[in-house]
């Protein structure tokens, strides 16, 4: 049945794609019929597709013509980017300081509701390579980045996350109570900084740290990740040392800036 589901998302994703690259500069509006006859597609089919994208504020409707053209939503979501791209240009020199003193891999990641993405990363001077790529998600309960994030949002986000039952053990150490994970946030809370003991993924442990603007506003987290059997429990004062200079000089650089 999920498998089915994931087909039909996975379909429907496709279709909305294909049916939005008909939006070009030469043909900005289309109507119903006459984009379901250029894309060789069900007139139906079409039509709710164009009704989901413009409740999602990816389209918009004439009401004049009834003909639809792109919304404002892909402008905000393009911009949201370049916001991104902008913080990644002025924060990357630092992750390059923090690798190189810490000696392992560096992410500076946000959260989106119940997953955190990344926006930036450099590899470990050591040479063992991580398997995560910027842009890309991760769930924000088993991950150190994930629950120091979680840990500074508000009570909406967290419990958002918490809700989401059962939470899904990516490994054996995954915290899958909400009930734990809500004592988890509330001792990082407490210490300012997260752990990752294998939670997301065998042999690998992760220290993260929140990054504030200079209004106090939470903007990303920041983390260092390496094989377990290379991490020293009485090294950890170094680590979140390292990292929470490293997150001070993000928010000097950034002043005010928010994501």
């Amino acid at each position: 049945m999920r498998m089915d589901l994931d087909k039909q998302l996975n379909g429907s994703v496709q279709k909305a794609f294909l049916l939005l690259e008909a939006f070009t500069l030469d043909k900005p509006e289309w109507g119903v019929s006459e984009l379901a006859r250029s894309l060789g597609a069900n007139k139906s089919t079409i039509y709710r597709l164009l009704a989901t994208l413009e409740k999602l504020g990816v389209l918009q409707q004439n009401r004049r013509s009834e003909k639809y053209r792109l919304g404002l939503k892909l402008f905000e979501l393009g911009h949201r980017v370049s916001i991104h791209q902008a913080v990644v240009h002025c924060t990357h020199p630092v992750l390059e300081e923090v690798a190189r003193a810490i000696a392992e891999t560096v992410h500076l990641a946000i959260l989106e509701g119940t997953h955190i993405r990344y926006l930036d990363k450099v590899e470990s001077p050591q040479g063992l390579k991580i398997s995560t790529e910027i842009g890309s998600l991760r769930p924000a309960h088993c991950t150190g980045l994930g629950k120091m994030l979680l840990a500074c949002a508000d009570s909406e986000q967290q419990q958002a996350v918490l809700d989401a039952t059962p939470l899904f053990a990516q490994t054996a150490n995954t915290i899958v109570s909400a009930a734990a994970l809500r004592r988890e946030l509330a001792e990082i809370r407490e210490r300012s900084f997260a752990l990752d003991r294998e939670e997301y993924e065998i042999g690998l442990i992760c220290v993260a740290v929140p990054i504030f603007n200079q209004q106090g506003d939470l903007v990303a987290g920041l983390s260092a990740s390496g094989p377990a059997n290379r991490f020293r429990e009485e090294a950890l004062p170094h680590y979140v040392s390292i990292l929470k200079r490293g997150a001070e000089k993000i928010r000097e650089g950034i002043g005010n800036f928010q994501l």
